[in-house]
């Protein structure tokens, strides 16, 4: 059964979103991150790129031509083909191919649109007897 965690009260969903996907790469091999939008998807690539001036990022979108050869995959495309141990979702919707991952970061900004539909995807997961594991990302970011 997938491992979910959610991390609430986000101040820059992007930058933890970029730090779990490098975690999750050097931990687990392939990592998805599904954006809400190709703005965020954009903002994401472009952070992954310049966050460390020192250290290269392995990413791509879904359909690039060398998505099967590298590791982490940004797209607002809702669905997935292919492989991944990490899902990190952006997205206000519980992604329907989540239990193909190992692993789930739902990420939740820390405002009241956010709040809401995270507590929307809290109550969908429980619901279906997942086991939930909360961090309070107010005091970190």
């Amino acid at each position: 059964m997938t491992q979910i965690d959610f991390f609430t009260n986000v101040a820059h969903p992007l930058r933890l979103a970029a730090k779990i996907a490098v975690k999750a790469w050097r931990s687990h091999g392939r990592v998805r991150v599904l954006t809400p939008d190709a703005e965020t998807t954009n903002a994401l690539d472009r952070l992954l790129w310049t966050n460390d001036p020192l250290s290269f990022v392995p990413h791509c979108r879904m359909d690039s031509k060398v998505a099967l050869d590298t590791p982490i995959w940004i797209d607002e495309r809702v669905e997935h083909n292919g492989p991944a141990a990490v899902l990190v979702n952006l997205h206000p919707e519980p992604p329907p191919f989540f239990g193909r991952f190992e692993r789930l970061a739902e990420l939740v900004a820390d405002d009241d649109m956010q709040m809401a539909a995270g507590r929307i995807r809290y109550r969908f997961y429980r619901e279906r007897g997942y086991e939930l594991r909360q961090h309070d990302w107010s005091q970190r970011d």
